[in-house]
């Protein structure tokens, strides 16, 4: 049962787990992260992208087999995947498998050498193998058999082709241990770790204590040596990725570019920011949402990557980006992609208290419902925004877009008070256009009352305002619409007229018995 459980399709859609596992991992909770992305595979099984996020997720859970597993079947189909090169790199570089790294760097590099995160995976990774074994002149190599760089996991096959290395006497490695073995320095890289080793090494003294074993049978010898084991493997890992004079030149490196663009970069970011929604909104505007959707995307990638000083009102710039992207989904007919969207904006707007953007969230997410036929619900989104409508033409087209949903759920009474109250706020505003909208609402609303003699009266008004401001195709739809109701009304007169006729008839009848 359990079995079957797990292998069941879940409830969803593969862009809304998506989109859900994304946000979770932007949040840091990859352990729902990643049951979003397990959930997106049993819809879309092999699909490349989410292999490769799922693979971060393993990778930040410190699952690196499971992580290395999702990078290579990423690569199973498409050796020239760019992403799954990068991650299946990244990885094997915090397996401390630099020289394999470095591999994959540069096969990524030759792809997509536009792409600077492998220049930059390619660079750590050299500096790293010099940490390790020193330059060049200070290593001798010597091939007793063939020499060649292959991945141990990718092709495990060809394991029969030993990469033997033989070190010099004069090597450096030895020293390298030796500092890292220094206290000052032991304490500069394992940081808040090194009291945990100081305290491990003052039990190994403890003799009593070492010869005696937990309730599993373990020696606690045993547990204690491979605590500081692993201390001492992370410490020699941490000098070969950035060895402590490295770490301090960057940090003073680091810190004079921050003083020297401290001025100029608010002004950067604020000129680059105004230019990017520009071109998104152009874009959108111009009938190119795939690309306006491409290039806010690659904006939000870019924001997200800056910290709070840098940009002041990050938050909002991401909402705002979130609902762009949403925006252009919803042209694309992406619709479950663009709900996914605009419910991020309002997520964000809610939790930065940015009333606005709730506004703007809840008028997209309503807009969604509406086209995908969720009228109900796109009455609940836009009534919870009628308190934040800020202005009569706001009010006008909220009351509007809620009586239609009315309409089309057979709710005419409902329909027509709405379709009044937008009446009410185009004539505040003094929208003759809109009052023609809600005019036409309400007689429509009326016509489904079968209060034809009121819905007469508003098409006729709906045609002056028509006339008013020159709408040809609204005059001709008003004119028909007339011609409907019109038949309908004299029906219904007709059908009162046999009706008291009959009833007339019956009366006579009972007269002419009473008469003697």
């Amino acid at each position: 049962m359990a079995a079957a459980a797990e292998d069941s399709v879940p409830a969803g859609t593969f862009p809304s787990f998506m989109a859900e596992g994304t946000l979770l991992c932007r949040r840091g909770e990859y352990g729902k992260a990643l049951a979003c992305f397990n959930n997106a595979l049993k819809l879309r099984a092999g699909d490349k992208d989410c292999l490769v996020a799922r693979s971060k997720c393993y990778l930040k859970l410190g699952d690196t087999e499971n992580s290395l597993k999702d990078a290579e079947a990423s690569l199973q189909n498409d050796k020239t995947f760019s992403k799954g090169l990068y991650q299946k790199a990244e990885i094997l570089y915090t397996m401390g498998d630099f020289e394999f790294a470095l591999v994959f760097y540069h096969r990524g590099y030759r792809l997509r050498p536009e792409l600077q995160k492998f220049r930059l995976g390619i660079e750590k990774s050299q500096e790293a193998i010099v940490n390790c074994i020193g330059s060049p002149s200070s290593v001798k190599l010597e091939n007793k058999e063939d020499l060649c760089f292959i991945s141990r996991q990718a092709e495990s096959k060809k394991a029969n082709q030993k990469l033997q290395v033989k070190l010099t006497k004069d090597q450096k490695w030895t020293k390298k241990r030796e500092s890292v073995r220094n206290p000052k320095t032991e304490r500069q890289l394992l940081g808040e770790l090194y009291a945990d080793k100081a305290y491990l090494e003052k039990l190994l003294k403890d003799e009593d204590l070492m010869e005696s074993s937990t309730k599993q049978g373990i020696k606690v010898a045993d547990l204690v040596l491979s605590g500081i084991s692993y201390l001492d493997t992370r410490s020699e890992f941490w000098q070969q990725q950035k060895p402590i004079y490295a770490r301090v030149r960057e940090r003073k490196l680091r810190q004079q570019r921050w003083m020297r663009d401290k001025k100029q970069k608010p002004a950067e970011v604020g000129r680059y920011v105004v230019k990017s929604m520009e071109d998104i909104d152009m874009l959108l505007s111009g009938d190119c949402p795939e690309e306006s959707c491409k290039k806010a995307k690659r904006v939000l990638k870019t924001i997200q990557g800056w910290s709070d000083d840098e940009v002041p009102n990050k938050n909002e710039l991401i909402g705002n980006l979130h609902s762009c992207i949403g925006n252009a989904q919803l042209e694309m007919g992406q619709m479950e992609a663009a709900l996914q969207s605009h419910k991020m904006d309002l997520e964000v707007a809610r939790e930065n208290d940015l009333p606005d953007a709730v506004s703007r969230a809840l008028d997209n997410i309503g807009r969604v419902y509406a086209r995908i036929g969720k009228f109900q619900q796109a009455i609940d989104t836009w009534e919870e925004k009628i308190p934040m409508a800020k202005s009569s033409l706001e009010k006008t087209w909220l009351f509007h877009e809620i009586g239609q949903c009315y309409l089309e759920l057979d709710k005419a009474e409902a329909a027509q008070n709405y379709g009044q109250k937008s009446l009410q706020s185009a004539e505040e505003e003094g929208d003759v256009e809109w009052q023609l909208h809600a005019t036409v609402l309400v007689a429509q609303a009326q016509v489904k009352l079968k209060d034809y003699r009121s819905a007469i009266l508003n098409f006729e008004k709906a045609l002056e305002k028509a006339k008013l401001i020159h709408n040809e195709d609204a005059q001709k739809a008003i004119i028909s619409a007339l011609d409907d109701v019109s038949k309908s009304f004299i029906e219904e007169l007709h059908g009162r007229r046999e009706e008291t006729t009959a009833y007339s008839l019956k009366g006579s009848c009972h007269l002419d018995l009473r008469t003697p």
